[in-house]
């Protein structure tokens, strides 16, 4: 499957909320968490100069951060979020096979949090990251340095 990436704008906006609330909804409800517009733009702006648009055939189906931070050597995932009728295509074991790759390079670990019940968890579990600490609603996972 040919996926690219491409900055994301202020132009993108609706696409984020709609995004947001087709892949997460039923997990924020499931854990007590906000589902407001309001909640979801804050999501949305969080480290919103690393986002990026994933695209498939010229079409936006997904959203990815991810920050490096050279002080402690650490990568961290922030959002991964693929529409659900591109889910089970590996695109996102693409980009966690290419963030484990840039992090392999730099000799880093590479840490993020998943909602207990969001079922990507298993997808990060069969790359080899662990759990290292849990909240009441929210795991964190990370991949030691290899």
């Amino acid at each position: 499957m040919e996926i690219s990436l491409r900055k994301a704008k202020f132009s993108d906006l609706d696409f984020l909320m709609t995004l947001r609330d087709r892949t997460m909804r039923e997990y924020l409800i499931g854990a007590n968490m906000p589902i407001s517009d309001e909640a979801y733009q804050k999501r949305i702006h969080y480290h919103f100069e690393h986002a990026q648009i994933i695209e498939y055939e010229g079409k936006s189906v997904g959203l990815y951060k991810a920050t490096y931070d050279q002080d402690t050597n650490y990568w961290y995932l922030v959002q991964l979020q693929v529409l659900p009728e591109y889910q089970g295509k590996r695109i996102g074991s693409q980009l966690l096979e290419h963030l484990i790759d840039c992090a392999t390079q730099t000799r880093s670990k590479v840490g993020l949090s998943v909602i207990k019940s969001n079922p990507a968890r298993k997808l990060y579990s069969r790359h080899g990251f662990k759990v290292v600490e849990e909240s009441e609603s929210e795991l964190l996972m990370r991949r030691e340095a290899v």
